[in-house]
């Protein structure tokens, strides 16, 4: 007699995101990421309008910005998964402090940044970014100039959008992101092309744009009727154990996305070293790249808000799920990305104007960089998010920052430079270190050893 077996169907109507509620979570960041690597794009190509040494100098620039961006961006994290766990627990007046607490911080940690940033500006210039043309030089000295003076604004910024995505409303965030990316897209577009204007012409836009958004976030964050608000006083005073819980996620993830930072800066010295072209070329590279990862980035986000809010409730059936679910979607849209750059990648060559060799090492990057970015990408970047959400963020860290320097900077020197590799043996160290990141999270993950560290 045949045996029919049941298969059982979950109930999960009770779980704390629905499919519409993470529609409304996971869209609006995708058009987000996808308006900044935009409009990123456009930038250097109009930058572009001025040479090749100008491409090189603000790229050399934002380096080191997107280095202490990525500082603020874990510190904003960390007050996001210490608010969503809050959220979690139902305690609302704990997650409005928690919020309070991260956006003056934030303010606080990056005027100082901002000081110390103009007092390093000779050693930056000079010998972070190594043996560089002098025309190079000269833009990069411009650029730097004017963009760290939006240091304190991006902060606060990514500070108040955290808060927004903490509890599930990311169209705030992207609301005010595409009005500062209007402002910096038609800044660029009338100084470079109206007064014609050099690296200036996309710097200043650059902070405009930055202050506008900070000024914004913080308005609307102000709004008592949220569920996490902050109060606008004179009267603030830190409560040191909020910011410690904080911290306690955010120093470990900034030190994993500085180091990741660094050790691009590091390896940035060795490509200059191959000549303007390879700088150019790996600029290119990395604005292409942004825009193939983009569906990634913006998951992750939406892991971060999601798990920290299911680690909060205690749920880590859930977090389990949710997991899977948003990797799966993950993949599914990097591979529509990933297609559609693959596509245009010639098109967009042309509008940069760049030389014969520059134009052919960027498609050889770009074809390994994509081939490599579909099967890896999700699981060494995207599922990390779900073990910070929960508190685990040692072990990320760790691993990060180990493969980082083992695989990314050593290799690359090795690919690079010994083997004669060239800019394209950097990219294939960074792919080694996606590898070795991808084996240890997955490891992490299946171990569930990430469980219980809840913060809160």
């Amino acid at each position: 007699m045949a045996v029919r077996a049941k298969v059982l169907k979950i109930d999960r109507s009770h779980y704390l995101f629905s499919n519409r509620k993470l529609f409304t979570l996971i869209v609006p960041l995708i058009v987000e990421q996808f308006l900044a690597v935009l409009v990123g794009m456009a930038d250097s190509i109009m930058v572009a309008t001025v040479g090749e040494a100008a491409v090189s100098g603000v790229s050399l620039v934002d380096s080191v910005m997107l280095l202490l961006i990525n500082i603020f961006a874990a510190l904003a994290t960390g007050g996001a998964v210490v608010s969503g766990q809050y959220l979690g627990r139902k305690n609302q007046r704990k997650a409005c402090r928690a919020a309070e607490q991260l956006v003056w911080f934030s303010a606080v940690f990056s005027v100082a940044i901002m000081g110390l940033l103009y007092l390093g500006r000779g050693f930056i210039l000079h010998r972070v970014f190594g043996q560089i043309d002098e025309d190079v030089m000269g833009h990069a000295n411009i650029y730097f100039l004017i963009v760290s003076a939006s240091i304190p604004f991006i902060a606060v910024y990514n500070a108040g959008a955290a808060i927004f995505r903490s509890m599930g409303n990311s169209k705030i965030s992207m609301k005010v992101s595409i009005i500062m990316n209007i402002i910096n897209f038609c800044g660029n577009a009338t100084l470079i092309y109206g007064f014609h204007r050099g690296t200036e012409g996309v710097a200043i836009p650059t902070l405009v744009s930055r202050m506008t958004a900070a000024i914004l976030i913080i308005a609307l964050l102000s709004n008592r009727k949220l569920p996490v608000h902050i109060r606008l006083t004179s009267h603030f005073r830190f409560h040191w154990p909020t910011v410690r819980n904080i911290l306690h996620i955010g120093i470990p993830n900034g030190l994993e996305n500085s180091m990741f930072q660094l050790g691009k800066i590091i390896v940035l010295s060795l490509v200059s070293t191959f000549g303007t072209y390879a700088i150019t070329a790996n600029a290119v590279s990395n604005t292409l790249s942004s825009f193939e990862v983009l569906p990634g980035n913006a998951l992750s986000l939406a892991i971060t808000t999601v798990i920290a809010q299911c680690v909060g409730a205690g749920d880590y059936e859930q977090a389990s799920y949710y997991t899977k679910k948003l990797l799966a979607v993950a993949y599914v849209c990097m591979f529509v990305t990933i297609g559609l750059t693959l596509l245009c990648i010639p098109f967009v060559l042309a509008a940069y104007r760049l030389s014969a060799e520059t134009a052919a090492e960027t498609m050889k990057i770009m074809v390994f960089y994509s081939a490599c970015a579909c099967a890896i990408w999700p699981l060494a970047f995207a599922l990390p998010a779900t073990l910070r959400s929960a508190g685990d963020v040692r072990f990320s860290m760790i691993s990060s920052v180990t493969s980082m320097w083992i695989c990314r900077i050593i290799f690359s020197y090795i690919f690079g430079q010994f083997l004669g590799m060239g800019v394209f043996g950097v990219w294939a160290a960074m792919v080694l270190d996606w590898c070795v990141r991808t084996v240890c999270f997955v490891a992490r993950y299946r171990s569930g050893r990430w469980k219980g560290k809840a913060v809160v």
